[in-house]
């Protein structure tokens, strides 16, 4: 990467769990593109573990993170996020935003609708979106001439651990694991046009998809299986062979730099990427077909 000839965009963090420590943290404090400035969470001796490693202000409400920041990342539960995200956007901060936007169709667009009102910059951390071989990947895709994929997103962290939180053993692997993979379909194969869910979320769940080019694809989902590796695959089916996209090999370390760069230059510039809130509310959109039809 080229340096950055920038000030630090000075982020403040919501939220102090597992997630918020290993990423969100680590990742806003290494710079050069941002500064981690403050951190906020509802249980303030997990702020301070949060915030002490990095030289971080520990704020004592939300809106003194606010008057700390001028954007703002979220590790929180989707419904935490959809109720304070739309508040910052008013307050005219650029969002850092975990998937989902929100617990459900309604929340996300109330999140999407307060960044657009807002004019404010938004992306959201699809972490693997972020990787260099994910880009290549979808680069190839695009002059792939693809009938049919499937595609797999599949561990076992709903069984216990850190992952095991409240809202995704509630919801499952269609929120949590869902925006991930029918994004990349989206982006592989083609615009989604009809998604088909069945099973259970919390256990199995299998999508099926419609996209505008007459291609369909196939999703399988769990949290809740024991498998020796997170397995993340997309394989792409046509007249040429196979174009296979597999996480198994990947270092997510290189996605961090990447995302941050993203970031910074989007609030830098005012100019949001592709991954923005939009992105967030479509791909939810999408998610509550699945479940409604």
């Amino acid at each position: 990467m080229t340096s950055w000839s920038h000030s630090p965009v000075q982020v403040g963090l919501v939220g102090a769990g597992p997630w918020a420590r290993a990423m969100h943290a680590r990742m806003l404090a290494a710079g050069p593109e941002t500064r981690l400035a403050a951190v906020w969470a509802r249980r303030p001796d997990a702020a301070r573990e949060t915030a002490a490693p990095h030289g971080a202000r520990v704020a004592a409400g939300f809106e003194e993170l606010l008057d700390q920041c001028e954007a703002v990342a979220f590790a929180v539960p989707p419904a935490v996020q959809a109720e304070l995200a739309p508040v910052a956007a008013r307050h005219g901060k650029a969002l850092l935003l975990e998937k989902p936007l929100g617990p459900d169709l309604a929340a996300a667009r109330r999140v999407a609708d307060a960044v657009t009102e807002a004019g404010v910059v938004s992306q959201l951390v699809l972490t693997k979106r972020y990787h260099p071989t994910t880009r290549a990947f979808l680069e190839a895709a695009g002059s792939f001439a693809t009938a049919g994929a499937r595609a797999c997103y599949l561990h076992g962290a709903f069984l216990g651990g850190d992952l095991a939180t409240g809202w995704r053993l509630e919801h499952g692997a269609l929120l949590d694991l869902g925006p991930h993979l029918l994004d990349l379909l989206d982006a592989a194969v083609g615009p989604i046009a009809q998604v088909r869910g069945t099973g259970d979320p919390r256990r199995w769940i299998e999508l099926t998809c419609e996209h505008e080019n007459g291609a369909v694809s196939q999703a399988s989902l769990s949290g809740s299986v024991a498998v020796p590796r997170v397995l993340t695959r997309v394989e792409l089916f046509g007249a040429a062979e196979p174009l296979v996209y597999d996480t198994a090999g990947i270092d997510h370390e290189e996605c961090w730099p990447v995302l941050r760069r993203d970031f910074a230059t989007a609030v830098v510039t005012r100019t949001p990427g592709a991954l923005d809130a939009r992105r967030g509310l479509y791909l939810q959109t999408l998610l509550d077909r699945a479940v409604t039809r």
